[in-house]
């Protein structure tokens, strides 16, 4: 069903997450919207790779975690114990600071989730590999080694890789958690290059400790921040709004680079 232009594709309200009896984060509200890239910024320990795992479950792996309030993702009730968790994860696809390709050959780390995910036919499935790897600048660079272990490609090459292996699975939102931090500068701007091409085509959201890369490529950003051992969302709105004319204190001595 499609969404009214006017409804977020993702919501939460009142969301908090428990580690134990230690709270990570809580009661952030925060709506994103269809096709566009929102950076979560903040210092380290606030909250924003938890609140990342939060929507698509990626929590439930995690023993003595507790997430309460709400989700939705379009007309998913995310946190609804029917939801089916592989499927949410084909809709919201998840990419990792450290690129994380399997042991395998090129051709089976993309392969291998599609025949996971029900895709069986060969010509379905070299179709949906060569335009995966077109997508994000590979197959030039590989389609004469894709029987090669992924292992030996470069770092940059294996996180466009691991977002090539997310993208095959035509997901709706992407998650990505310090896409670029692990890479070295000329391949952490090839990856944030590729990240930025792929707005409008899906959502994305970003947890960055780079300001000025949330101000390249973010259409949105909301703060996270630590007060009294909990991560909290401080404020949220468009580039020009958190960078030009931010509304809460924290917000304009951390964009100044005064705290944080």
């Amino acid at each position: 069903m499609k969404l009214p232009e006017s409804q977020a594709l993702i919501q939460t309200r009142n969301l908090t997450l428990q580690y134990g009896r230690k709270t990570a984060f809580a009661h952030v509200n925060l709506d994103i919207y269809a096709g566009e890239i929102m950076a979560l910024v903040g210092p380290s320990g606030c909250g924003k790779t938890s609140f990342l795992s939060c929507l698509n479950r990626l929590t439930d792996l995690i023993p003595q975690c507790r997430v309460t309030g709400e989700i939705r993702l379009g007309n998913w009730d995310v946190l609804h114990p029917k939801i089916d968790a592989i499927a949410l994860r084909r809709r919201v696809g998840m990419i990792f600071q450290k690129p994380n390709p399997f042991p395998l050959s090129i051709w089976k780390n993309l392969e291998l989730p599609l025949r996971e995910h029900g895709i069986r036919d060969r010509n379905e499935i070299d179709a949906i590999i060569e335009t995966t790897l077109q997508d994000v600048g590979l197959w030039d660079e590989v389609k004469d080694r894709l029987q090669t272990s992924a292992l030996a490609l470069s770092g940059g090459q294996q996180q466009r890789l691991c977002i090539a292996r997310a993208l095959g699975l035509k997901p709706e939102v992407l998650l990505l958690d310090e896409p670029c931090s692990a890479l070295d500068p000329i391949s952490g701007g090839v990856v944030e290059d590729l990240i930025a091409s792929l707005r409008s085509r899906y959502t994305l959201l970003i947890v960055t400790h780079n300001l000025a890369q949330a101000k390249r490529i973010a259409d949105k950003v909301a703060l996270f921040w630590v007060q009294d051992g909990i991560g909290l969302l401080i404020e949220s709105g468009s580039v020009e709004q958190i960078f030009e004319s931010p509304q809460h204190t924290l917000t304009a001595a951390y964009v100044m680079g005064i705290r944080g």
